[in-house]
């Protein structure tokens, strides 16, 4: 992938063909509390197939089709191929368009630099290929030898990334010199015109790094959601032009009420880990009374979309959300 012309990355609001999941099983770190979290994942499936296909990676398709029940079995392609956990955001491909092709980029992932084990989420992508899951139109490319999470970059579709310097500089990534020599490599790859770092902001007990998609959100080319209480990410995200040089409209989500586990320890919830597919906006809820809050604010940047709240705090318990365990597909 080093031919940058016409490189297009989609933005997320565009047409999707389908959304990927990694379904949990017994073997992840979700073993003690499956009862809890397959219903979220059964809540997500059954969100989508109402709108899109769903390409499951699982351990064993008879445990999945018990757990999902009667949806439409002829939406969804499944796999079975090993799994060390189930955030696909991270561990799936990234999709962009060149001239008349798509493209399928095989990012390298480490457990977001070496905090966990991912030697079998690292294959997924290239077993959904060579199985045959994906259109036969789409080119593969493996890039494995450069880590990059789905959920530490945002695209407006037009050539603009938003993304953190927390994680894209953390340890046991990339070693990256500085944010020029990164924006040279998404320009190679994703066709990038320009980036948007924000150099603060984060949350208590993320394990990313940072990722982008727990803080601010393009919504659409001129808009960014973005979680509210967090002031020098805030007046940084009110220097931002867009590419025609007007501010953005920024969309305050509240901070999360705190979620604590057994322990004590302060959880990552935020209201910015939604996905957009076609239609809705999938948004993470927290039993709080500020989950309509965010509703409100969500529909506000989305007037067009159903915005649908799916309990996300069995997720929150492994410190991530609904986003994350999430990959959309463009339409080809």
């Amino acid at each position: 992938m080093n031919e940058k012309i016409n490189i297009r990355f989609p933005a997320e609001w565009e047409p999707q063909s389908a959304v990927m999941l990694t379904w949990p099983h017994e073997g992840t770190d979700w073993s003690p509390i499956l009862d809890e979290v397959v219903p979220c994942f059964v809540a997500i499936a059954t969100e989508i197939l109402k709108r899109e296909k769903l390409i499951i990676v699982c351990r064993s398709i008879d445990a999945v089709k018990a757990q999902l029940g009667a949806v439409d079995y002829s939406k969804i392609t499944f796999r079975e191929i090993p799994s060390n956990d189930t955030w696909a955001r991270d561990h799936a491909p990234i999709t962009t368009f060149s001239k008349r092709k798509a493209h399928l980029l095989d990012f390298g992932f480490n457990g977001w630099g070496l905090k966990f084990p991912s030697n079998l989420d690292n294959q997924i992508t290239q077993t959904l290929y060579k199985s045959g899951a994906f259109d036969k139109s789409l080119d593969y490319h493996n890039l494995r030898t450069y880590i990059l999470e789905g959920g530490s970059i945002e695209s407006d579709g037009l050539g603009t990334i938003l993304t953190t310097s927390a994680c894209l500089f953390a340890p046991n990534r990339n070693e990256f010199a500085n944010k020029e020599e990164v924006e040279t490599f998404f320009a190679e790859v994703f066709g990038t015109e320009r980036v948007l770092w924000l150099d603060h902001g984060g949350l208590a007990g993320d394990d990313t790094d940072s990722h982008i998609d727990t803080l601010a959100r393009f919504c659409n080319a001129d808009t960014i959601a973005y979680v509210s209480g967090m002031e020098q990410m805030e007046a940084q995200l009110k220097t931002f032009k867009t590419a025609t040089g007007q501010p953005y409209n920024l969309v305050a989500l509240p901070m999360a009420e705190a979620v604590r586990d057994d322990a004590g320890n302060q959880l990552p919830a935020t209201y910015a880990n939604f996905l957009i597919i076609n239609g809705a906006v999938l948004m993470p809820t927290y039993g709080s009374n500020l989950d309509e809050t965010a509703k409100a604010a969500l529909q506000a940047a989305f007037p067009n979309r159903e915005i649908v709240g799916i309990n996300c705090l069995p997720l929150i318990k492994q410190h991530g959300s609904l986003h994350c365990v999430t990959m959309q597909f463009p339409k080809i």
